[in-house]
């Protein structure tokens, strides 16, 4: 079993290298730029199809999966959450629960388990965007307080 498995690894590393050349980017590549952004957006809509979606995500609570809190990559989602207070004023405690798949703006959507030991709000859950680079989101979600 272990020479197969040895066997299935060099054989993998094998076809990795030999197709390495086929992978490889150049500056006049013709994916460009636009590729680039695109996979940094998420497959997030962009122009008309956003700005309706954005207003539509207006209705619902922040951070709920209707209107995912949106952010700057994983470190600004992790930014918004350390800002984020319970009812008593301490930080609550989060953790990622996984990504849920494609939001209400076309990108991956992930969700945070936040808990308050000793204060309100008990437990929820937040869902997050991070997606849209650059932004910092100074909506809070309800129930709790948001520090600048």
């Amino acid at each position: 079993m272990k020479r197969i498995g040895i066997f299935t690894v060099a054989l993998l590393l094998g076809a990795c290298a030999s197709n390495s050349e086929d992978m490889s980017l150049s500056a006049d590549d013709s994916l460009g730029d636009s590729f680039f952004e695109d996979m940094m957006s998420g497959g997030r809509f962009k122009g008309a199809a956003l700005d309706a979606a954005l207003k539509a995500a207006e209705k619902h609570p922040m951070g709920s999966e209707k209107n995912p809190v949106r952010a700057d990559m994983p470190e600004g989602q992790r930014a918004y959450l350390q800002r984020l207070r319970c009812a008593n004023g301490k930080p609550p405690n989060y953790q990622r629960a996984g990504n849920i798949g494609p939001g209400v703006f076309g990108s991956i959507v992930d969700l945070y388990e936040v808990r308050c030991d000793g204060s309100t709000p008990a437990e929820a859950e937040v869902y997050m965007d991070m997606y849209f680079p650059g932004h910092v989101e100074q909506r809070t979600v309800p129930g709790f307080l948001l520090t600048p």
